[in-house]
């Protein structure tokens, strides 16, 4: 690769639930895509998907240099270097125990932490300041904590929204699958709404408690950032969370490739 702000990286983010990626022209995010995640996509098959993404932006593979990955799905990491390798000719940085992020990994064992979970928290490190909190609504709701030094301390996971919906629904006979919306009332006048209310107001609940514990911890007042699916319908109902950033994984990515390939 040949270095300078013309460069185009692509930066790709494998989670449980959906694979989210960006094509940066220097430090400008010029297209981003996200796609579901699957086990039986082989390389071959997701360079088809992209290349299809791809002529949609204006984009071809030749117009890539390098790329970088995060993955918490092992099985699809081989898959998508094949990727990069076969149709892109490069193979991409991936993040795992090792890659420099300039932040210490105060975990008892640094290398259980996810991938995503380091990256979020280098890019909103970046971004808003310390101590900080990030808050990722994905197949997991996970919780960071990130100290006024600028350490990754660790945090919280709990079962995503769509994860303890579908739960509900699987093992209760009588209750439906349902829209994942916020209900007008807290007190649901019938099933569909109570199960709305209970899940939604529920999780922001969660929020409010976690943010409440983890800024106790913290000693300050840390700011609060939230990424996922579900975070702007979750903002909107609660005033603990600062902002909302869903390129928070792919702006991590763009940092973490400066970081280690420069």
């Amino acid at each position: 690769m040949v270095e300078g702000s013309t460069s185009n990286i692509l930066a790709i983010d494998v989670g449980n639930t959906n694979t989210v990626l960006g094509v940066y022209k220097g430090d400008e995010l010029i297209a981003y895509w996200r796609m579901a995640t699957t086990l039986h996509r082989m390389a071959d098959e997701n360079a088809v998907l992209l290349e299809a993404l791809f002529r949609h932006a204006g984009l071809s593979f030749s117009d890539i240099d390098d790329g970088i990955v995060s993955c918490v799905v092992p099985p699809l990491l081989p898959i998508f270097q094949e990727m990069c390798q076969r149709y892109m000719d490069f193979t991409p940085l991936i993040v795992e125990p090792g890659t420099k992020t300039e932040m210490r990994i105060l975990y008892d064992n640094p290398q259980e932490v996810g991938a995503d979970r380091i990256v979020n928290a280098v890019a909103a490190k970046e971004q808003y300041g310390m101590p900080l909190i990030v808050i990722d609504f994905g197949t997991a709701t996970t919780f960071d904590a990130i100290s006024k030094e600028g350490d990754y301390l660790g945090g919280a996971i709990a079962a995503g929204v769509n994860l303890a919906s579908e739960a509900l629904a699987e093992r209760a006979a009588k209750l439906p699958h349902i829209e994942l919306v916020v209900p007008p009332r807290a007190i649901g006048r019938n099933t569909i709404a109570s199960m709305q209310s209970g899940i939604m107001y529920g999780y922001v609940s969660l929020v409010e408690g976690m943010v409440a514990r983890l800024k106790e911890e913290l000693g300050g007042d840390a700011h609060v950032i939230a990424t996922g699916g579900l975070a702007p319908v979750i903002a909107q109902h609660t005033p603990v969370i600062e902002a909302v950033n869903q390129n928070l994984t792919l702006e991590g990515l763009r940092l973490l490739y400066k970081l280690n390939r420069s």
